[in-house]
Protein backbone atom coordinates (compact mmCIF):
# COMPACT_ATOMS: atom_id res chain seq x y z
CA UNK A 1 0.00 0.00 0.00
CA UNK A 2 1.30 3.59 -0.69
CA UNK A 3 -0.10 6.85 1.13
CA UNK A 4 0.73 9.83 -0.97
CA UNK A 5 0.15 13.13 0.43
CA UNK A 6 0.29 16.98 -0.95
CA UNK A 7 0.81 19.16 2.35
CA UNK A 8 0.96 22.63 1.70
CA UNK A 9 2.20 23.33 5.16
CA UNK A 10 0.15 25.74 7.13
CA UNK A 11 1.66 24.61 10.40
CA UNK A 12 -1.35 24.68 12.92
CA UNK A 13 0.15 26.25 15.85
CA UNK A 14 -1.07 23.52 15.16
CA UNK A 15 1.14 21.92 12.19
CA UNK A 16 3.13 22.04 13.04
CA UNK A 17 4.98 19.66 15.44
CA UNK A 18 6.69 16.82 17.11
CA UNK A 19 3.05 15.13 17.44
CA UNK A 20 3.78 14.04 21.29
CA UNK A 21 0.69 11.98 22.26
CA UNK A 22 0.55 11.59 25.47
CA UNK A 23 -1.57 8.74 27.68
CA UNK A 24 -0.40 5.67 25.49
CA UNK A 25 -0.70 2.21 27.75
CA UNK A 26 2.58 0.63 26.64
CA UNK A 27 5.84 -0.05 29.12
CA UNK A 28 8.67 2.56 28.80
CA UNK A 29 11.02 -0.28 29.33
CA UNK A 30 10.50 -0.96 25.55
CA UNK A 31 13.50 -0.14 23.25
CA UNK A 32 12.94 3.20 20.97
CA UNK A 33 13.04 2.11 17.70
CA UNK A 34 15.04 5.55 16.77
CA UNK A 35 16.68 7.76 14.18
CA UNK A 36 19.72 7.91 15.96
CA UNK A 37 21.82 5.91 14.81
CA UNK A 38 20.75 7.34 11.52
CA UNK A 39 21.38 4.03 9.66
CA UNK A 40 18.34 3.33 8.11
CA UNK A 41 17.69 7.34 7.21
CA UNK A 42 18.52 8.94 4.31
CA UNK A 43 18.46 12.91 2.86
CA UNK A 44 19.67 13.54 -1.03
CA UNK A 45 19.55 17.04 -2.18
CA UNK A 46 18.73 17.56 -5.96
CA UNK A 47 20.32 19.93 -8.83
CA UNK A 48 16.82 21.77 -8.68
CA UNK A 49 16.50 22.36 -5.14
CA UNK A 50 14.53 19.50 -4.24
CA UNK A 51 15.51 17.52 -0.74
CA UNK A 52 14.54 13.88 0.22
CA UNK A 53 14.34 11.81 2.98
CA UNK A 54 14.15 8.25 2.87
CA UNK A 55 13.84 5.92 5.61
CA UNK A 56 13.61 2.31 5.76
CA UNK A 57 11.22 0.56 7.40
CA UNK A 58 10.84 -3.03 6.06
CA UNK A 59 8.81 -4.68 8.95
CA UNK A 60 5.61 -4.46 6.51
CA UNK A 61 5.15 -4.18 2.45
CA UNK A 62 3.67 -0.35 3.22
CA UNK A 63 4.89 2.62 1.71
CA UNK A 64 4.04 6.39 2.50
CA UNK A 65 4.99 8.95 0.19
CA UNK A 66 4.44 12.80 0.54
CA UNK A 67 5.57 16.13 -0.78
CA UNK A 68 5.75 18.96 1.51
CA UNK A 69 5.87 22.26 0.49
CA UNK A 70 7.49 25.71 2.75
CA UNK A 71 4.05 28.06 2.29
CA UNK A 72 0.93 28.42 3.73
CA UNK A 73 -1.32 30.59 6.16
CA UNK A 74 2.14 32.25 7.23
CA UNK A 75 3.25 33.15 4.21
CA UNK A 76 -0.60 34.94 3.27
CA UNK A 77 -1.03 38.92 2.94
CA UNK A 78 -4.16 40.79 4.46
CA UNK A 79 -6.65 40.20 1.59
CA UNK A 80 -5.95 37.28 0.38
CA UNK A 81 -6.33 34.83 3.40
CA UNK A 82 -7.05 31.27 2.97
CA UNK A 83 -5.55 31.19 -0.16
CA UNK A 84 -3.61 28.39 0.81
CA UNK A 85 -6.38 26.15 1.98
CA UNK A 86 -7.96 27.06 -1.01
CA UNK A 87 -4.80 25.76 -3.40
CA UNK A 88 -4.79 22.51 -1.89
CA UNK A 89 -8.08 21.89 -2.46
CA UNK A 90 -7.72 22.63 -6.43
CA UNK A 91 -4.36 20.65 -6.20
CA UNK A 92 -7.00 18.00 -6.80
CA UNK A 93 -8.72 19.55 -10.13
CA UNK A 94 -6.11 17.71 -12.72
CA UNK A 95 -2.92 18.61 -14.30
CA UNK A 96 -2.41 19.39 -18.74
CA UNK A 97 -1.98 15.29 -18.39
CA UNK A 98 -4.05 13.90 -15.84
CA UNK A 99 -7.66 14.75 -15.72
CA UNK A 100 -9.62 15.88 -12.68
CA UNK A 101 -10.45 13.02 -10.20
CA UNK A 102 -7.64 10.69 -11.36
CA UNK A 103 -5.50 10.94 -8.20
CA UNK A 104 -6.39 7.96 -6.99
CA UNK A 105 -3.56 5.54 -6.92
CA UNK A 106 -3.19 2.01 -6.85
CA UNK A 107 -1.34 0.22 -4.25
CA UNK A 108 2.20 -1.03 -4.50
CA UNK A 109 2.90 1.78 -7.60
CA UNK A 110 5.50 4.04 -5.62
CA UNK A 111 7.09 4.98 -9.62
CA UNK A 112 3.30 5.94 -10.42
CA UNK A 113 2.61 7.66 -7.56
CA UNK A 114 5.65 9.71 -8.39
CA UNK A 115 4.77 10.57 -11.86
CA UNK A 116 1.48 12.02 -11.02
CA UNK A 117 2.74 13.98 -8.10
CA UNK A 118 5.81 15.68 -10.50
CA UNK A 119 3.09 16.46 -12.91
CA UNK A 120 0.89 17.91 -10.39
CA UNK A 121 4.23 19.95 -8.78
CA UNK A 122 4.68 21.33 -12.17
CA UNK A 123 1.65 21.34 -14.35
CA UNK A 124 -1.58 22.20 -12.01
CA UNK A 125 -4.50 23.45 -14.09
CA UNK A 126 -7.50 24.40 -13.24
CA UNK A 127 -10.60 26.06 -14.62
CA UNK A 128 -12.43 29.31 -13.50
CA UNK A 129 -15.59 27.57 -13.07
CA UNK A 130 -13.72 24.74 -11.08
CA UNK A 131 -12.63 27.15 -8.83
CA UNK A 132 -15.81 29.19 -8.26
CA UNK A 133 -17.54 25.60 -7.51
CA UNK A 134 -14.72 24.90 -5.26
CA UNK A 135 -14.72 27.92 -3.29
CA UNK A 136 -18.91 27.79 -2.31
CA UNK A 137 -17.26 24.41 -0.92
CA UNK A 138 -14.55 25.63 1.15
CA UNK A 139 -16.71 28.80 2.37
CA UNK A 140 -19.39 26.20 3.43
CA UNK A 141 -16.59 24.11 5.45
CA UNK A 142 -15.95 27.59 7.43
CA UNK A 143 -19.64 28.41 8.11
CA UNK A 144 -19.52 24.26 9.69
CA UNK A 145 -16.34 24.35 11.03
CA UNK A 146 -15.85 27.81 12.26
CA UNK A 147 -19.09 30.02 11.76
CA UNK A 148 -21.11 27.38 13.66
CA UNK A 149 -19.09 26.09 16.23
CA UNK A 150 -18.24 28.27 19.59
CA UNK A 151 -15.01 26.46 20.48
CA UNK A 152 -13.57 27.63 16.84
CA UNK A 153 -14.90 30.75 17.17
CA UNK A 154 -13.57 31.59 20.30
CA UNK A 155 -9.73 30.19 19.18
CA UNK A 156 -9.66 32.32 16.32
CA UNK A 157 -10.76 35.26 18.50
CA UNK A 158 -8.24 34.04 20.79
CA UNK A 159 -5.15 34.32 17.76
CA UNK A 160 -6.50 37.57 16.35
CA UNK A 161 -6.37 39.20 19.89
CA UNK A 162 -2.82 37.73 20.93
CA UNK A 163 -1.05 38.30 17.49
CA UNK A 164 -0.49 42.02 16.57
CA UNK A 165 1.53 41.45 13.21
CA UNK A 166 1.97 37.83 12.71
CA UNK A 167 0.06 35.81 10.24
CA UNK A 168 -1.03 33.78 12.77
CA UNK A 169 -3.40 36.31 13.70
CA UNK A 170 -5.48 35.57 10.56
CA UNK A 171 -7.10 31.64 10.73
CA UNK A 172 -6.25 28.86 8.50
CA UNK A 173 -9.14 28.75 6.31
CA UNK A 174 -9.28 32.85 5.71
CA UNK A 175 -11.78 35.30 7.22
CA UNK A 176 -14.95 34.83 4.77
CA UNK A 177 -14.75 38.10 3.23
CA UNK A 178 -11.75 37.47 1.81
CA UNK A 179 -12.93 34.00 0.78
CA UNK A 180 -16.11 35.50 -1.09
CA UNK A 181 -13.54 38.06 -3.25
CA UNK A 182 -11.22 35.70 -3.63
CA UNK A 183 -10.67 35.14 -7.65
CA UNK A 184 -9.40 32.16 -9.82
CA UNK A 185 -6.11 34.20 -10.80
CA UNK A 186 -4.94 34.32 -6.73
CA UNK A 187 -4.99 30.37 -6.10
CA UNK A 188 -2.99 29.92 -9.45
CA UNK A 189 -0.23 32.84 -8.89
CA UNK A 190 -0.07 30.99 -5.43
CA UNK A 191 0.72 27.99 -7.10
CA UNK A 192 2.95 30.00 -9.21
CA UNK A 193 4.74 31.47 -6.60
CA UNK A 194 5.72 28.35 -3.87
CA UNK A 195 4.98 25.20 -5.84
CA UNK A 196 9.06 24.85 -6.64
CA UNK A 197 11.24 21.38 -6.26
CA UNK A 198 13.06 24.62 -4.76
CA UNK A 199 10.51 24.77 -1.90
CA UNK A 200 9.47 21.48 -1.72
CA UNK A 201 10.78 18.36 0.43
CA UNK A 202 9.58 15.30 -0.70
CA UNK A 203 9.56 12.25 1.99
CA UNK A 204 9.39 8.41 1.65
CA UNK A 205 8.83 5.86 4.52
CA UNK A 206 8.81 2.30 4.45
CA UNK A 207 9.93 -0.94 2.60
CA UNK A 208 11.91 0.52 0.47
CA UNK A 209 15.35 0.91 -1.17
CA UNK A 210 16.90 4.88 -0.83
CA UNK A 211 18.83 4.47 -3.46
CA UNK A 212 16.04 3.11 -5.68
CA UNK A 213 14.00 5.92 -4.20
CA UNK A 214 16.66 8.93 -4.91
CA UNK A 215 16.87 7.08 -9.04
CA UNK A 216 12.84 7.54 -8.70
CA UNK A 217 13.14 11.04 -7.72
CA UNK A 218 15.67 11.95 -10.35
CA UNK A 219 13.75 10.76 -12.89
CA UNK A 220 10.36 11.89 -12.25
CA UNK A 221 11.35 15.27 -10.17
CA UNK A 222 14.48 16.22 -11.81
CA UNK A 223 13.34 17.64 -15.07
CA UNK A 224 11.05 20.40 -12.84
CA UNK A 225 13.25 23.64 -12.86
CA UNK A 226 13.81 25.56 -9.44
CA UNK A 227 11.78 29.19 -9.36
CA UNK A 228 12.81 32.16 -7.35
CA UNK A 229 10.90 32.23 -4.61
CA UNK A 230 9.08 35.62 -2.90
CA UNK A 231 11.26 37.40 -0.65
CA UNK A 232 9.88 36.00 3.01
CA UNK A 233 9.86 38.85 5.13
CA UNK A 234 10.41 38.34 9.08
CA UNK A 235 7.23 39.55 10.86
CA UNK A 236 8.29 39.89 14.00
CA UNK A 237 5.70 39.68 16.51
CA UNK A 238 5.64 42.78 18.50
CA UNK A 239 6.86 42.67 22.58
CA UNK A 240 3.72 41.84 24.25
CA UNK A 241 3.81 44.67 27.34
CA UNK A 242 0.34 43.99 29.21
CA UNK A 243 -2.71 41.92 29.34
CA UNK A 244 -5.04 41.93 26.33
CA UNK A 245 -8.95 40.74 26.98
CA UNK A 246 -11.57 40.28 24.80
CA UNK A 247 -15.41 38.64 24.64
CA UNK A 248 -17.82 36.64 22.50
CA UNK A 249 -20.82 35.85 21.91
CA UNK A 250 -21.95 33.32 20.10
CA UNK A 251 -24.64 30.41 20.93
CA UNK A 252 -23.52 28.11 23.14
CA UNK A 253 -24.42 25.70 26.29
CA UNK A 254 -21.78 27.08 28.73
CA UNK A 255 -19.01 30.04 29.18
CA UNK A 256 -15.68 28.74 28.32
CA UNK A 257 -12.03 30.70 28.66
CA UNK A 258 -9.11 30.69 26.53
CA UNK A 259 -5.90 31.93 28.24
CA UNK A 260 -2.81 31.92 26.17
CA UNK A 261 0.47 33.00 27.10
CA UNK A 262 3.42 34.08 24.54
CA UNK A 263 6.23 31.33 25.48
CA UNK A 264 9.47 30.21 23.70
CA UNK A 265 9.37 27.62 21.08
CA UNK A 266 12.22 25.13 20.26
CA UNK A 267 15.17 26.97 18.20
CA UNK A 268 16.73 25.16 15.62
CA UNK A 269 20.03 26.77 16.18
CA UNK A 270 19.65 25.84 20.08
CA UNK A 271 18.36 22.32 20.19
CA UNK A 272 19.59 22.10 23.90
CA UNK A 273 18.00 25.45 25.20
CA UNK A 274 15.97 24.12 28.64
CA UNK A 275 12.67 26.13 28.18
CA UNK A 276 10.85 24.38 25.38
CA UNK A 277 11.45 20.89 26.81
CA UNK A 278 10.17 22.07 30.69
CA UNK A 279 7.24 23.63 28.90
CA UNK A 280 6.00 20.47 27.04
CA UNK A 281 6.57 18.27 30.01
CA UNK A 282 4.43 20.89 31.94
CA UNK A 283 1.64 20.58 29.09
CA UNK A 284 1.31 17.17 29.67
CA UNK A 285 1.24 17.40 33.62
CA UNK A 286 -1.79 19.62 33.49
CA UNK A 287 -3.39 18.05 30.62
CA UNK A 288 -2.00 14.49 29.51
CA UNK A 289 -3.81 12.14 31.36
CA UNK A 290 -7.22 11.16 33.39
CA UNK A 291 -5.24 12.49 36.71
CA UNK A 292 -3.52 15.70 35.49
CA UNK A 293 -3.44 18.84 37.25
CA UNK A 294 -6.32 20.71 35.48
CA UNK A 295 -8.35 17.43 35.36
CA UNK A 296 -7.99 16.60 39.12
CA UNK A 297 -8.33 20.36 40.66
CA UNK A 298 -10.70 22.53 38.44
CA UNK A 299 -12.76 19.66 37.45
CA UNK A 300 -13.22 17.05 40.04
CA UNK A 301 -12.06 18.61 43.56
CA UNK A 302 -12.81 21.95 43.17
CA UNK A 303 -15.77 21.36 40.65
CA UNK A 304 -14.80 24.76 38.87
CA UNK A 305 -15.10 23.43 35.07
CA UNK A 306 -16.71 20.36 33.06
CA UNK A 307 -13.62 19.86 30.99
CA UNK A 308 -9.97 22.12 31.51
CA UNK A 309 -6.83 21.05 29.29
CA UNK A 310 -3.38 22.79 27.89
CA UNK A 311 -1.59 23.13 24.34
CA UNK A 312 1.79 23.53 23.76
CA UNK A 313 3.74 22.62 19.88
CA UNK A 314 7.06 22.75 20.72
CA UNK A 315 8.06 23.01 17.21
CA UNK A 316 6.70 25.67 15.17
CA UNK A 317 7.64 27.95 11.95
CA UNK A 318 6.05 31.13 14.22
CA UNK A 319 5.68 32.01 17.27
CA UNK A 320 3.89 30.41 20.23
CA UNK A 321 1.60 30.28 22.52
CA UNK A 322 0.96 28.23 25.67
CA UNK A 323 -2.76 27.98 25.64
CA UNK A 324 -4.92 26.93 28.66
CA UNK A 325 -9.12 26.81 28.50
CA UNK A 326 -12.12 25.27 30.06
CA UNK A 327 -15.93 25.18 30.07
CA UNK A 328 -17.37 26.52 33.32
CA UNK A 329 -19.17 24.23 35.07
CA UNK A 330 -22.93 24.77 36.55
CA UNK A 331 -23.27 27.85 38.61
CA UNK A 332 -19.45 29.07 38.32
CA UNK A 333 -18.48 32.06 36.26
CA UNK A 334 -15.59 32.58 33.83
CA UNK A 335 -13.88 34.53 36.59
CA UNK A 336 -14.06 31.52 38.99
CA UNK A 337 -12.25 29.39 36.54
CA UNK A 338 -9.76 31.64 35.52
CA UNK A 339 -8.59 32.08 39.14
CA UNK A 340 -8.59 28.51 39.33
CA UNK A 341 -6.11 28.64 36.46
CA UNK A 342 -3.99 30.35 38.16
CA UNK A 343 -3.54 28.99 41.53
CA UNK A 344 -2.98 25.80 39.42
CA UNK A 345 0.06 27.32 37.51
CA UNK A 346 0.90 29.09 40.56
CA UNK A 347 1.67 25.90 42.95
CA UNK A 348 3.78 24.34 39.96
CA UNK A 349 5.49 27.76 39.98
CA UNK A 350 6.01 27.55 43.65
CA UNK A 351 6.30 23.91 44.26
CA UNK A 352 6.98 21.93 41.11
CA UNK A 353 6.04 18.98 40.52
CA UNK A 354 6.28 15.38 42.25
CA UNK A 355 8.73 12.77 41.29
CA UNK A 356 5.43 10.30 40.46
CA UNK A 357 4.06 13.13 38.09
CA UNK A 358 7.07 13.54 36.34
CA UNK A 359 7.68 9.78 36.07
CA UNK A 360 4.66 9.20 34.87
CA UNK A 361 5.12 11.83 31.87
CA UNK A 362 8.22 10.87 30.74
CA UNK A 363 7.19 6.99 30.81
CA UNK A 364 4.00 8.45 28.51
CA UNK A 365 6.09 10.10 26.52
CA UNK A 366 8.54 7.04 25.43
CA UNK A 367 5.77 5.09 25.17
CA UNK A 368 3.94 6.86 22.62
CA UNK A 369 7.36 7.16 20.85
CA UNK A 370 7.36 3.30 20.40
CA UNK A 371 3.73 3.28 19.61
CA UNK A 372 4.13 6.01 16.67
CA UNK A 373 6.87 4.40 15.14
CA UNK A 374 5.12 1.44 14.54
CA UNK A 375 3.30 3.63 11.94
CA UNK A 376 4.78 4.54 8.38
CA UNK A 377 2.41 7.64 8.25
CA UNK A 378 3.18 8.57 11.54
CA UNK A 379 7.08 8.59 10.81
CA UNK A 380 7.03 10.08 7.99
CA UNK A 381 4.16 12.73 9.42
CA UNK A 382 7.07 13.35 12.53
CA UNK A 383 10.02 13.93 9.87
CA UNK A 384 8.04 16.11 7.15
CA UNK A 385 6.29 18.40 9.92
CA UNK A 386 9.79 19.21 11.70
CA UNK A 387 11.78 19.46 8.62
CA UNK A 388 9.28 22.12 7.70
CA UNK A 389 9.56 23.90 10.68
CA UNK A 390 13.74 23.88 9.91
CA UNK A 391 13.93 20.98 12.86
CA UNK A 392 16.44 18.32 11.20
CA UNK A 393 15.02 14.68 11.33
CA UNK A 394 18.32 14.16 12.67
CA UNK A 395 17.85 16.27 15.48
CA UNK A 396 14.31 14.37 16.15
CA UNK A 397 15.80 11.59 18.84
CA UNK A 398 17.27 14.42 20.90
CA UNK A 399 14.38 16.04 21.95
CA UNK A 400 13.19 13.01 23.39
CA UNK A 401 16.11 12.59 24.72
CA UNK A 402 16.75 16.44 26.39
CA UNK A 403 12.35 15.68 27.62
CA UNK A 404 13.41 12.61 29.59
CA UNK A 405 16.27 14.66 30.68
CA UNK A 406 13.63 17.61 32.49
CA UNK A 407 13.37 17.83 36.03
CA UNK A 408 11.30 19.31 38.53
CA UNK A 409 12.51 21.93 39.37
CA UNK A 410 13.18 23.19 35.80
CA UNK A 411 8.77 22.56 35.11
CA UNK A 412 9.28 24.79 38.25
CA UNK A 413 11.54 27.53 36.79
CA UNK A 414 9.14 27.64 33.17
CA UNK A 415 6.11 27.93 35.56
CA UNK A 416 7.01 30.95 37.60
CA UNK A 417 8.78 32.96 34.18
CA UNK A 418 6.63 32.78 31.22
CA UNK A 419 3.07 32.57 33.34
CA UNK A 420 2.32 36.12 34.04
CA UNK A 421 0.02 39.16 33.37
CA UNK A 422 2.13 40.81 31.00
CA UNK A 423 2.09 38.47 28.62
CA UNK A 424 -1.34 36.89 28.57
CA UNK A 425 -4.01 36.73 26.18
CA UNK A 426 -7.73 36.53 27.73
CA UNK A 427 -10.80 35.46 25.72
CA UNK A 428 -14.07 34.08 27.16
CA UNK A 429 -17.39 32.61 25.73
CA UNK A 430 -20.57 34.59 26.85
CA UNK A 431 -22.83 31.96 25.66
CA UNK A 432 -26.22 33.03 23.28
CA UNK A 433 -29.48 31.35 23.32
CA UNK A 434 -29.47 28.55 20.69
CA UNK A 435 -32.08 29.24 17.76
CA UNK A 436 -33.36 26.26 15.58
CA UNK A 437 -33.74 26.66 11.96
CA UNK A 438 -36.58 25.04 9.95
CA UNK A 439 -35.81 23.08 7.34
CA UNK A 440 -31.36 23.58 7.70
CA UNK A 441 -29.93 23.51 4.20
CA UNK A 442 -27.96 20.17 4.35
CA UNK A 443 -23.72 21.05 3.89
CA UNK A 444 -21.89 20.80 0.48
CA UNK A 445 -19.80 17.69 0.05
CA UNK A 446 -16.34 18.22 1.09
CA UNK A 447 -13.66 17.00 -1.85
CA UNK A 448 -11.60 14.80 -2.34
CA UNK A 449 -8.95 16.12 -0.65
CA UNK A 450 -6.35 16.09 2.92
CA UNK A 451 -8.74 17.28 5.18
CA UNK A 452 -7.96 18.92 8.60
Amino acid sequence: MIVTLNIPKHIYNTAQKILILFGIGISACLPLKAWGNKTDTHEYQFKNGLRLIVKEDHRAPTVAHMVWYRAGSMDEVNGKTGVAHVLEHMMFKGTKKVKSGDFSIEKSKLADVMRLEADRMANLQFSDDEFLKEIQVVMEERRLRTDDNPNSLLRELMMATAFMSSPYRHPIIGWMNDLQNMKPNDARQWYLDWYAPNNAIVVVVGDVKPLEVKALVEKYYGPIAAKKLPERKPQIEPEQKGEKRDNLKAPADSPQIMMAWKVPKLDPKKMDETDPYALAVLSAVLSGHDNSRLNRELVRNKRLANNASASYDLISRGPELFVIGGTTAKGQSVSDLEKGIWQTIQEIGVNGITEAELKRIKTQLLASQIYKRDSIFAQAMEIGSAEIAHVSWKNLDRIIERIQQIQSDQVKAVAKQYFIADTLTVVTLDPQARTVTANPKPPLPFPNSLRH
